[in-house]
Order: structure tokens, then C-alpha cells, then sequence
């Protein structure tokens, strides 16, 4: 292993990554034969498309793949193990065998890479850990937004296998790829750190995002600002963007990556879009014009090649990083910063972070209630509103002694990522158990806060659940307790914050910027005189710590101050307000408070005033018995208007106020079905039917969805909280659509979803499946890797008013029209819909139509499947439908054949070339 001459080498040049492993597989022509070899004969399962299989069954074509790509001039080839672990594998019933995959492929690159280091050029072997195709940020099931595929210690388990088999077969790097979902990236950096800890080495870590829309967003929502604030914690070597996009539409999200990123920076992109018909137009020479721009411009450390490159692509790159400058990295953040789907960067001009208190069983009867009773629905619009009423950061606790707290955390943690208003705020995970802690932890994706730890247990506790924070890539509350017990002084305060700080810093190798002090906010104005100074020592303490404990922040729960005054809001909302002024004039910038309360500094009449700082600064006698006095005083005038009017209810929001139709489609634009009830029985006075609702303003509200999603101001998890909302007003509608029937079932229609024989990528089937669930079709998902045959028998077993099939790879454009011949010539000609990357409208024109009977439909993006699906099925839009797309397919072929009839062969071109020097 070279990993350590790779650091230098990065250091000093430019250096060039193979491109793509399945295309060049593709270019050999392999046959099923090749994927079982003699070891899978007998399997069961359809193995082609299994690249990493070759690891076993075809070494030599793996072997001869690497050597081409070295030969082109390859700094650093990728192992070919992209889903060598059980999660990928267990689609072909190959999970035992994962491990050998692993470390064959490791082996293999090892050996190709050996046999070109020499007179002074290392080459270097990178182990490619893929995303698997499942996602620990998001729900599967569209009723129950709370469950997960697998969890964050499943994931992680898998990784650790497949991580310590490549490090035995001699890899220099590790490199997580194509990260759609920063929590599955962090399991796989968490599996790597614990390997290599286990083996005693130290190799570099890689990591490369894939885009997935136009608002620079991974699929899991996270902007890419907020997916380096979660991996901030960990020892990684670089980051980087590959697959997605081609480097033309790469480079601004490059750029954004190259001026933040204290790493260095890689960059594989596509051979370009696919185009109509899935190939990849980009040439070598093209592709080449366009890295060249990342490399002059200083952007990139690393340049290769993902989908649709080969090894001539990569062979025209050394050229292009041949003296020249590598990009130096970003200097580390100066400030703090957090993320939910969103980064939140606590600078000086933020001032005061304001962590909303209200999700807190301790702190909020209505909360622990509602947790209680499981109901977190309503559990969720409490977050919702701290969010919209200004909170920066949620805190949640679920500590209670007559509920499951590990269970409630997870099921609300799960829930809250479903909720984009919410999640895109940091989450603090607020437990006295560490196990609950962890529990919350391997829910987000997002660099949370955990509140908290102490110094009570020991040092030894204090240092193991510090690396704990650290290893799940949070920021932390220290409590100012010891073993001695909580301290109450100034001196007490400050003594322990220093310990801490020292321990934190310098055995566990915290970064300060994530030590947050809480020195303890203590009841004040309780009647005894030892109480007196609690908040006028916090102020110091704040003082102190930020003078002397360099990058740390204070915090503390604002709600304590002024706990012998319950059922005064006024005063304590008063006696917050003045704490907070003083506290945060000394520097404290977070606190757990209520966003929505209504009392300000400036509100406070400066009798009043004068009387509450006497009391949180400490200045004089008696003033503690004068804020008793003041407190009865408003208590008593609160009384004597308790006959008035209590006041109109909450302020609407602006888009209330729209017309009917406006409302319905802002309802779900936003995701927001509290007003679902009222507005559609008020449609129901206005609409002749149902069924007209949905077809109509429901239907033109999904549309606007769908157009904002396409034009990235939307990303997936509003989208599919949109679906959800649909799903609601459905509900709502359906006694009436069943009494409008005469006898039909409720479902809109049975839809059958297959991703192709050949592909195992799924998140876009599972996304258009969520969406078109929730708009009450009955799905019948068969998987991945489902051949055209079977697709054929459950179509006609079910009796299925729809078929869609999804694939992501050049190869599955070949096989959807292989599954419409065969559905044809079963008689099945119910509506097809065709979605995913490499498909299109030209290709669904020219191939895929003319083989088949039924009508066949293109979709863009999953947003748009239901409306389509419900023009197809609909008595009075089908026909109208169908014929505008055959014309519209009519005249695409009709251009398509005019443009080719105008384009002679190549050598013909070549041979009426112009010569200048002719006689």
C-alpha cells in the first residue's frame, strides 16, 4: 500500500482518476454465462448486471479494464466493488459472498496498480464503497414516514465487512461515491474509522456527492454547504461531486465545493447528459475542453471520469493537469457550523441562537402528551411552529419515566426528516440516557447537538461519550457538573468549563467551535438568599468563558431563571428577556428559549425594568421581595380583565386569504393539510363532483409542484411531503367519490413498477411509487432486476391499469423495449410509463412506441406520474390524451428521420473535406 505517498502526491499535482467500470464492462459483451462462471451456475437469480461478480467469475476482464485505464496515464484506479457488501448483494442472494467480492477486486486493482509503479510514478488503488440502493433518511412506506429500509448499525455492519476486505486486498484509499444520503455516508465513514482502528491503519478517506437537482441538493435534501458541516468531524482526505451531471453542468456546483471544501477537492463527472436516445454525447476531446476549465481555474486536485467515460477519455487528462497548480484547501471554518438539511453557520453577525424548548416531555405538558399517546402528527406541528415562530435549532427530549424514550426519539426523529420545513434546522438531542442519545444520533443526517455531557460520572464517562459526539459527527452541550456535583459559583462554574475544555480539546482532539457550556441557569427570586447570585454569576461565567476558553460557545435553558414564578408568563417571559440581554451582551450565544414569546427588552416599562435587573444582577436587597410584589400586581390587573375579550385567534397566514383554488394549491405547494378539511367541503358546494376537485385545483396544485421541483425550487423531501398532503385531501374526498360511484372500489387504479432487468437503481421508483401511493393507487412494486417475462405475468396476474418502468443505465433503454415486445405479445396493452435518467421522449418515440399496442408515456420527473396516470385513466381525458401524444411522437419521428437523412458517414465527410493546397 502507497497511501501515504498519495497525500504527497495530491499535494503536489493534479492527479488523474480512472473513469467509468461499467462501461467499459459493457463494451465486452457479456453473457449471463460470464456472470455465474462455474462458482453461480446454479443460482436462482438473474446475475448479469452484477459487475462486481466479475471480481470472482472474470478477474481477467476486470484485470484488463484497470490495466487500460493505466495505461491511458490513471493516477488512481477504483476497485470494482462499488456494491460489494450484503445490502446490494442481497438482491442476488449473494450477501455470503460479498466479502470475497470485496477483497478479489481489491486484490485485482492492487496487482494492475503494482505492475505501473515504477521509475518514479506511483499509482494508487482507491476502494469504491457505494451508497447501496437503499437510503437511511427516508421512509419506504408512504403511511408510515417513521420506518426505515435498515438501519444506521445495519448499514454500518455491512460497511465494516466490506471495508477490512479491501484493506487485506491492499487498497491506498477509501472512496465513498456517488453519496445521495449523507447518513449513509457517515455509516460508511463510521465502518471505515473502526476498521482501519481495529487493523492499525491509516488511510485516507475520500468522499464524492452526486447532485440530484437543480437547487444543488443531494436526494436526501441536504445542500452541499450543509453536507460539509456534517462531515466536519471526520478525518477526510477529500471531497468531491461525480456521476449526476456532465462537467459542463458540474462546474458551479464544483466551484461552490472548491471555495469551502478544507480538503482537497475531486471531480468525475458524466461524458456529458444523456441525450434522447441514452448515450452519452460528450467525446473525448469535448469532455476534455470542459476539465480543462476545472483545472486552469484551480478547482480540483483530482479529475477522472463516472458514466459514459472510457479509458480514451481518460487518456487525453494527463495532458491536461501537466504543470499545473493543484487547488490548495479551504482554510478550516472560523465558525461554527451546524445542519439540518440546511447549514447553519453561528457567526458573529448570527448573534443568538434561539434552540426552541417546546418538543421537550419536561418543559411542555401538550408535548409529552401527545408523545404519550404516540401521536406524532400532531407532535411534529409543534416543531413546526418553533421553526416558522424563528427557532435556529429544535431541541427534543422524549425523558420520561412512563415512556419508551429510545423508541419515541427514533419514531420522531424519523418523522421530523419527512418534514423539510422542519428539518432544515439543526436538531439538538436533548436525553440523560446515552443510549437514547446514540439512538437520535443515527437518525440524522445533519450535524446535530447533543445536550448533553458532564464531568459527573468521571473523566473516563466524560472522554468515551465525547468520542461517541465526534464519531456521529455532532457538536456538544457541556454541563458545568463534576463529581462534586453541579456548580452553583462563579468560581465552581468557571473551574469546571477550563477541565472540560482541556480534556475535550486535547485527549479527545475536539474541534472548539463544537463546545457549547452551559454553566447552569439557576432559579432565581426563590426566597432564599444563597439564590440570589445564580444569574448574576452566570453572566460572569459567560464572560469568562468566552474570554478564556478560545472558539467555545455558552449556552443555557432560559426557562430555569424563573421557575418560582410559574403561572406569571408575563413576568417570566419579562425576566427571560432581561437575562438574555445581559447574558448575551457577555457573549452567550445559544439558549433553549420559546421562539414565540411575545415579551421583549424594549417592551418592558422601565419601572418594571428597574426592578427585574435588580433582581438578575444581583444589585441590592430586597429585590427578590419587590419582584414578588410586582408579580402580584400584574397577576391581580390579569385578573380583574379576565371578563374582557381574550383577543381574536391567531393571525392566518398571507396565503389564507387566496381564493378557493389559490388555497388548495398553496396547501399543497407547502405540504400543509391543516386546512384541507374546510376548504374542500366548501369545493365540494362549488364542484359538481369529487372527482372534479381532484382533476381539477388538486390536480393544478400538483402541477405547480411539479413545475417547481423541475426548476429546483422544490427538492425531493417538499415534494414528497406535497404527495402526503395529496394523500390527505383524498381521504377527505373519497365517501363522497364512493357515493358518487355506483359500486367501485376506492383505489384510482392498480399500478405495477419494475425497474428493468439489468439495473438494480430503484430511489426513483421508490419516489414515483410514495407519490403515486399517496394519490390512492394501489402499487405493485416488483423490485430490481425484474425480467421482462415476469413483468409480463404479474401484469396480466393482477390486473394492473398501469405499468412503469424505471431504469437508470444506457442498457435499460434496449430491455423497456424488450418488455414492451413481450407485453404485446401477451395482449397486455394497458398504459406504459417510462422514467428515468437515460430515458426520453425521443427514445420513447422512436423505440419504445412503435412495439407496442397501449399508449406510452415519458415522465421527466416523478412529480408528474400522477397527473399523467390520471389523464390515462380517465373515461373523458384518455383518448383526447393518446392522440396528442401520437402526434407528438409522429412528428418527433418525422424531424428525427429529416436530421438523419442530412447526415452523411463519417469517411464519406472526411473524404469531401476541403483542401486548400489542391491544384
Amino acid at each position: 500500500m502507497q497511501h501515504n505517498s498519495l497525500a504527497a502526491a495530491v499535494g503536489s499535482r493534479v492527479l488523474v482518476l480512472d473513469g467509468a467500470m461499467g462501461t467499459m464492462i459493457q463494451q465486452y459483451g457479456l453473457a449471463e454465462a460470464d456472470f455465474r462462471g462455474e462458482r453461480f451456475a446454479d443460482s436462482a437469480a438473474l446475475l448479469k448486471g452484477n459487475n462486481d461478480i466479475l471480481n470472482i467469475t472474470r478477474p481477467d476482464i476486470v484485470g484488463d479494464i484497470h490495466r487500460k485505464y493505466l495505461s491511458a496515464g490513471a493516477d488512481i484506479i477504483t476497485t470494482n466493488t462499488f456494491s460489494s457488501q450484503r445490502i446490494s448483494q442481497a438482491d442476488y442472494g449473494l450477501g455470503h459472498c460479498c466479502r470475497e467480492m470485496a477483497l478479489e477486486g481489491a486484490r485485482i486493482a492492487r496487482k494492475a496498480a503494482d505492475e505501473y509503479s515504477a521509475g518514479g510514478h506511483p499509482r494508487f488503488v482507491a476502494g469504491s464503497i457505494g451508497p447501496t440502493n437503499k437510503t437511511c433518511s427516508m421512509s419506504p412506506d408512504v403511511s408510515n414516514p417513521a420506518a426505515r429500509e435498515l438501519t444506521f448499525d445495519e448499514l454500518a455492519d455491512a460497511y465494516r465487512e466490506q471495508v477490512d476486505a479491501m484493506i487485506e486486498g491492499g487498497v491506498d484509499a477509501l472512496l465513498i461515491e456517488t453519496i445521495f444520503d449523507t447518513l449513509n455516508a457517515k455509516a460508511a465513514i463510521v465502518a471505515s474509522m473502526d476498521v482501519m482502528a481495529s487493523r492499525g491503519v491509516a488511510l485516507p478517506i475520500m468522499l464524492s456527492v452526486t447532485v440530484s437537482d437543480l437547487a444543488g441538493r443531494t436526494l436526501s435534501g441536504q445542500t452541499l454547504d450543509a453536507f460539509l458541516a456534517s462531515i466536519s468531524n471526520y478525518p477526510i482526505f477529500s471531497v468531491g461531486l461525480n456521476c449526476s451531471f456532465g462537467a459542463q453542468q458540474m462546474k458551479p456546483y464544483l466551484r461552490q465545493l472548491a471555495q469551502r471544501a478544507p480538503y482537497y477537492v475531486s471531480a468525475y463527472p458524466n461524458a456529458g447528459l444523456p441525450n434522447s436516445l441514452g448515450l452519452y454525447d460528450e467525446t473525448p476531446e469535448s469532455m476534455a475542453a470542459l476539465v480543462a476549465e476545472f483545472v486552469d481555474e484551480g478547482l480540483v486536485n483530482i479529475i477522472g471520469g463516472c458514466c459514459g467515460t472510457t479509458e480514451q477519455f481518460i487518456r487525453l487528462f494527463p495532458a491536461l493537469v501537466e504543470g499545473k497548480t493543484p487547488r490548495k484547501p479551504a482554510p478550516r471554518p472560523a465558525t461554527m457550523r451546524l445542519s439540518g438539511l440546511d447549514v447553519l453557520e453561528v457567526s458573529p453577525e448570527v448573534r443568538f441562537v434561539n434552540v426552541g424548548e417546546r418538543c421537550n416531555v419536561a418543559g411542555s405538558r401538550k408535548f409529552l402528551r401527545l408523545v404519550s399517546e404516540r401521536n406524532f402528527d400532531e407532535a411534529l406541528a409543534i416543531a413546526r411552529k418553533q421553526v416558522a415562530d424563528g427557532a435556529l435549532v429544535i431541541d427534543i427530549n422524549m425523558d420520561d419515566g412512563l415512556i419508551d424514550a429510545r423508541s419515541s426519539m427514533v419514531t420522531f426523529l424519523n418523522m421530523l426528516s419527512a418534514e423539510p420545513d422542519i428539518a432544515r434546522v439543526p436538531v439538538m438531542i436533548d436525553s440523560s440516557d446515552w443510549e437514547v442519545v446514540k439512538a437520535g444520533l443515527k437518525c440524522m443526517q445533519g450535524k446535530c447537538i447533543v445536550n448533553s455531557i458532564s464531568l459527573k460520572e468521571g473523566e473516563e464517562t466524560f472522554v468515551a461519550h465525547a468520542r461517541d459526539v465526534m464519531r456521529y459527527g455532532a457538536a456538544v452541550v457541556v454541563m458545568c457538573f463534576d463529581e462534586q456535583g453541579q456548580a452553583t459559583t462563579y468560581d465552581r462554574r468557571i473551574e469546571i468549563a477550563a477541565r472540560a475544555y482541556r480534556l475535550l480539546t486535547e485527549t479527545v482532539g475536539m474541534n472548539p467551535l463544537d463546545i457549547i457550556f452551559d454553566p447552569n441557569v439557576l432559579a432565581v427570586a426563590t426566597g432564599m438568599e444563597e439564590h440570589d447570585s445564580y444569574a448574576a454569576d452566570f453572566i460572569r461565567a459567560v464572560a469568562w468563558i468566552r474570554a478564556n476558553l478560545s472558539g467555545a460557545h455558552v449556552s443555557g435553558g432560559v426557562s430555569n431563571l424563573s421557575f418560582s414564578f410559574r403561572g406569571n408568563n408575563y413576568i417570566r417571559e419579562a425576566m427571560h428577556a432581561v437575562f438574555l440581554y445581559h447574558a448575551i451582551q457577555n457573549g452567550m450565544d445559544f439558549g433553549i428559549v420559546n421562539p414565540a414569546a411575545k415579551v421583549t427588552y424594549a417592551d418592558i416599562p422601565a419601572d418594571e425594568l428597574q426592578v427585574i435587573e435588580d433582581v438578575i444582577l444581583n444589585r441590592g436587597e430586597g429585590a427578590a421581595d419587590r419582584l414578588v410584589e410586582l408579580a402580584e400586581a400584574i397577576k391581580a390587573r390579569q385578573a380583574s380583565a379576565q371578563s374582557a375579550p381574550a383577543g381574536g385567534a391567531a393571525e392566518e397566514p398571507q396565503w389564507r386569504h387566496l381564493p378557493l383554488e389559490g388555497r388548495l394549491s398553496a396547501a399543497l405547494v407547502k405540504g400543509i393539510s391543516d386546512y384541507m378539511e374546510p376548504d374542500l367541503h366548501e369545493a365540494l358546494q362549488a364542484y359538481p363532483s369529487a372527482v372534479g376537485i381532484i382533476e381539477g385545483p388538486l390536480m393544478a396544485g400538483m402541477d405547480k409542484v411539479g413545475e417547481l421541483f423541475g426548476c429546483g425550487k422544490m427538492f425531493l423531501p417538499q415534494v414528497v411531503k406535497a404527495a402526503r398532503t395529496m394523500k390527505a385531501a383524498v381521504k377527505i374526498l373519497n365517501p363522497y367519490i364512493e357515493r358518487e360511484k355506483a359500486g367501485g372500489h376506492s383505489a384510482a387504479g392498480k399500478v405495477l413498477l419494475a425497474t428493468v432487468k439489468g439495473d438494480v437503481h430503484d430511489i426513483g421508483k421508490n419516489i414515483v411509487s410514495v407519490i403515486m401511493a399517496c394519490n390512492n393507487y394501489e402499487i405493485v412494486d416488483m423490485g430490481v432486476m425484474v425480467p421482462a417475462e415476469q413483468i409480463v405475468k404479474k401484469a396480466k396476474e393482477e390486473h394492473v391499469d398501469l405499468i412503469g418502468l424505471s431504469g437508470l443505465i444506457t442498457p435499460s433503454l434496449d430491455e423497456m423495449v424488450n418488455v414492451a415486445r413481450q407485453l404485446a405479445a401477451a395482449g397486455v396493452d394497458v398504459p406504459l410509463m417510462i422514467g428515468g435518467a437515460t430515458t426520453s421522449k425521443l427514445h420513447v418515440a422512436l423505440k419504445v412506441a412503435p412495439v407496442y399496442g397501449g399508449p406510452v408515456v415519458w415522465l421527466k420527473d416523478a412529480s408528474q406520474n400522477v397527473l399523467v396516470a390520471g389523464r390515462l385513466l380517465s373515461a373523458s381525458e384518455h383518448d383526447r390524451f393518446v392522440g396528442e401524444l401520437n402526434s407528438e411522437y409522429e412528428a418527433l419521428r418525422r424531424d428525427y428521420a429529416e436530421k438523419q437523412a442530412g447526415i452523411v458517414p463519417l469517411d464519406e465527410a472526411r473524404s469531401k473535406r476541403l483542401n486548400l493546397f489542391a491544384d
